[in-house]
């Protein structure tokens, strides 16, 4: 088991407090089938945990005569389309954010999605109320596997980087709290434990993470591996 102290603790959303990638997913694929583009897992899991927008400028080859933003606006609107998998809150996720808050610990969520998307997404968990700075897409002028939105989410939080705790389900994310300096807890609930190992932990998901006098938190999960 691992102890760490910390003064803050970030959080990434999608599958690190909500469970939507069965949702994003199948939007993403819908959307490559709606214009004939062949995909794989590989293709589709590119998304994972970061800005929409920025991973369909790098695949505008594969559509032609569309726009990144075109192309954005049709994805999320499958979003409410029959057949979509409903979202679902990741094991433990409201829990520790409660925990936390109860523990005094000042919160942020750091999101690839916009705004309007991250705000009904913590209300649907119960826990928008309790979140000090919420930084979305739309707040940062570069996107995940970048640090911006875990720097700016220290800074206004008032807490030095070293001192907090960021939690991520994808690598993308892993890279980006590592580079702005926290400590990274990767959550395996949409990746392979192996894509996560730059974390400095690796939980299942977050009921394997307890609060303990300090604050601290109790991880019951090795670096780079699951107990």
């Amino acid at each position: 088991m691992g102890l760490i102290g910390l003064r803050a603790a970030v959080f990434d959303l999608d599958g690190t407090l909500m469970d939507t990638e069965p949702r994003n997913r199948v939007m993403w694929a819908r959307l490559f089938d709606a214009h004939g583009v062949p995909f794989d897992d590989e293709l589709i899991g590119s998304f994972a945990g970061r800005r929409g927008i920025e991973v369909l400028e790098e695949l505008l080859h594969l559509f032609p005569g569309r726009t990144a933003e075109e192309l954005f606006e049709q994805a999320v609107a499958y979003e409410t389309a029959p057949g979509v998998p409903a979202d679902v809150p990741v094991p433990g996720a409201v829990e520790l954010v409660r925990s936390l808050a109860d523990a005094g610990v000042p919160l942020a969520v750091v999101t690839s999605g916009q705004r309007s998307y991250a705000e009904r997404l913590l209300a649907a968990l119960g826990v928008r109320e309790l979140m000090d700075i919420v930084v979305t897409a739309g707040d940062v002028l570069t996107g995940k596997p970048h640090p911006e939105g875990y720097l700016a989410a220290a800074r206004d939080l008032g807490v030095p980087p070293g001192e907090a705790v960021g939690f991520e389900d994808a690598p993308a994310g892993v890279a980006a709290v590592k580079a702005a300096g926290m400590t990274c807890v990767g959550v395996a609930t949409t990746q392979p434990v192996a894509a996560l190992a730059a974390a400095d932990h690796v939980v299942a998901d977050l009921k394997e993470v307890n609060v303990e006098p300090g604050p601290a938190l109790r991880v019951r999960g090795g670096a780079r591996e699951i107990l």
